[in-house]
């Protein structure tokens, strides 16, 4: 693609796994909204529900999660105890035992604690909500930290699905962003998944990295797909040094320009489709017999804090340091850092630090852009509304349109596939909050 033409889209926009996205949450939605929401909750609905775990054993330099290294017995202790309890004072802000229908462990690295916190948390989980075969359970290993028990660990767990994270292979983006793994160390990781009967063994991969070339890239996708992931998801590196400060030891001159980037995206997309993968969304890659790539297209897909996902719940509880909650009143987000956090719940309090209160204006706009983000496809009618009542936001479209990244009839906007890398562009035309707060990576 010409330079010039990927130029003119070269500017940060959000990955919309939210909306409002979560620059905008602020302390005027606090501990008492969420507790009053939490309490709306009627008996029988089902619930999704997230654990973040904020550590690790050593600092990845490209991340971008809220994590830190910690060491101490003691610590990681006092934050799985501090799970527990948050995890009780949640339930008793429901006031009946909700089913979950997934949960997903987060981090960091959650297998930073270790297997007996794990499982001692996990119980808890089992006390106050009611957890049952259909139950999906998800868990982020890092591949170089596995633990010696991890097949009963994983077992113990009830785990359906692991993600584990890659990124590339080569030694020389390995040395460029602090992470040293080995293909051998991944095998391991999937073999240990696949022997505690998971069905679903997922694989994260980067592209954009400093030092990173098409030539890496395709080489460590040869060596995933030899280890056949269920999933896969290509995320672009997302470069943000002022918010991750450990980013700020990445030379930006070491990083691919836009048009290295969106070659690398696109090689790696054509690899893997050619590999039997169904493309799914922005940034997925699934089997085809994968419950994604058969929910994909049907308006069954869903975009949430952990991405793309099949779950149906319009409840998220997050749970522990900067964990987000989505109700259908809004965004609540505990404390960011684990200290303030441990604070809260250790004063009997929840952790809730800030949030947002939806109005009907956002609810119709997130929706809008879920289905952009999912299907790639959205009709406006089917809302409600028209082209007359988004006219400045379809106008705003136009220049997409010309450059052959989407078709608009009616109240029809359909994404292009040559326009999928493009799609939070479009999702971008239906944010009124864009640009209000908040400072986002680049969009390609």
């Amino acid at each position: 693609m010409e330079q010039a033409l990927l130029a003119r889209y070269d500017r940060p926009l959000p990955r919309y796994t939210s909306y409002p996205t979560a620059p905008h949450f602020s302390a005027a939605t606090g501990a008492k909204d969420h507790a009053l929401w939490l309490a709306a909750i009627p008996p029988g609905a089902r619930a999704s529900l997230y654990l973040h775990v904020p550590f690790c054993r050593t600092m990845c330099w490209f991340c971008g999660c809220t994590t830190s290294a910690v060491h101490s017995v003691g610590a990681l202790e006092r934050y799985a105890a501090a799970l527990e309890t948050e995890i009780g004072r949640v339930a008793a802000a429901i006031g009946h035992r909700l089913p979950a229908g997934q949960i997903h462990w987060g981090g960091g690295t959650p297998t930073a604690l270790p297997g007996p916190l794990l499982r001692r948390v996990h119980d808890a989980l089992a006390r106050h909500f009611a957890l049952d075969d259909t139950t999906e359970i998800a868990i982020e290993i890092d591949p170089r930290t596995l633990p010696d028990d991890a097949t009963a660990l994983l077992r113990d767990l009830a785990v359906t699905r692991v993600s584990l994270g890659v990124q590339d292979f080569a030694p020389e983006v390995q040395a460029a962003i602090g992470r040293h793994q080995s293909v051998a160390q991944t095998k391991a990781a999937a073999d240990a998944a696949r022997a505690a009967g998971i069905a679903s063994v997922n694989f994260d991969l980067v592209y954009g990295l400093p030092f990173q070339t098409i030539d890496s890239l395709e080489a460590t996708i040869g060596e995933v797909l030899a280890l056949g992931p269920d999933r896969i998801a290509l995320y672009g590196y997302a470069h943000v040094p002022w918010t991750r400060k450990r980013q700020q030891v990445i030379a930006e001159r070491a990083l691919p320009d836009v048009a290295a980037r969106f070659a690398q995206q696109q090689r790696a997309a054509e690899l893997l489709v050619a590999a039997g993968y169904r493309r799914i969304g922005l940034d997925h890659f699934a089997r085809p017999e994968d419950a994604m790539a058969r929910a994909a297209g049907t308006g069954a897909l869903r975009r949430n804090f952990q991405g793309y996902t099949v779950d149906p719940s319009d409840l998220l509880i997050g749970l522990g340091a900067s964990a987000i909650s989505f109700l259908p009143q809004g965004y609540a987000q505990n404390a960011v850092g684990t200290q303030p956090y441990l604070a809260a719940i250790e004063a009997g309090a929840l952790a809730t630090a800030k949030g947002l209160a939806l109005d009907d204006e956002d609810r119709l706009r997130g929706a809008i852009i879920e289905r952009l983000m999912c299907d790639l496809e959205v009709d406006l009618a089917a809302f409600g509304a028209d082209s007359a009542r988004f006219a400045r936001e379809c106008e705003s479209l136009a220049p997409l349109e010309a450059d052959g990244f989407l078709h608009r009839e009616g109240s029809r906007i359909s994404i292009t596939e040559a326009g999928r890398p493009f799609l939070r562009h479009a999702a971008a035309a239906f944010d009124a909050w864009l640009g209000q707060a908040g400072r986002h990576a680049a969009a390609i």
